[in-house]
């Protein structure tokens, strides 16, 4: 991409000097050159000095058979920095409590990829075009939580 056609600023903010273009998205390269999206750098979460990334903690809850859909979002947290919360959509007629998910975390995931907080949805806020806005779902567990962003560590 040469750039943004008749955008300058945006251009310029996306293509480094190098011709680089930094499209926000984390990514891994393996041993065999075969690179993997891991989430997207406003995604990510820094617990206790830790960067977790959202979505690996999506598809590893996505295994649990009780689990249709999954967001992870970072809360503010006083300790940490930030906390995981997780929004989970169940399978029709499926049960599950968050102690159920955090259990089978337990020792499959390291304890500080374990989400703290755990909210059982029907649905998740999207845009018309079906993306999840997980600012909103961030902004609403703030205020039901009761965090404040400003006395966090």
């Amino acid at each position: 991409m040469l750039g943004y056609w008749g955008d300058e600023e945006r251009t310029t903010e996306a293509i480094d000097r190098a011709g680089w273009m930094h499209t926000g998205d984390l990514a891994t390269l393996d041993a065999d050159g075969y690179c993997k999206i891991v989430g997207r750098i406003k995604d990510m979460v820094i617990r206790g000095g830790e960067n977790v990334y959202p979505r690996e903690i999506e598809e590893f809850l996505f295994r649990h058979p009780a689990i249709e859909a999954v967001q992870v979002v970072g809360v503010p947290d006083i300790k940490y920095g930030e906390e995981l919360c997780a929004w989970v959509k169940l399978k029709p007629r499926a049960t599950a409590t968050a102690e159920d998910i955090r259990g089978f975390c337990k020792n499959q995931i390291a304890h500080y990829k374990i989400p703290r907080y755990i909210k059982f949805v029907d649905a998740f806020p999207m845009t018309v075009t079906g993306k999840v806005q997980k600012f909103i779902m961030r902004d609403e567990m703030i205020k039901e939580l009761g965090l404040n962003e400003q006395r966090t560590a």
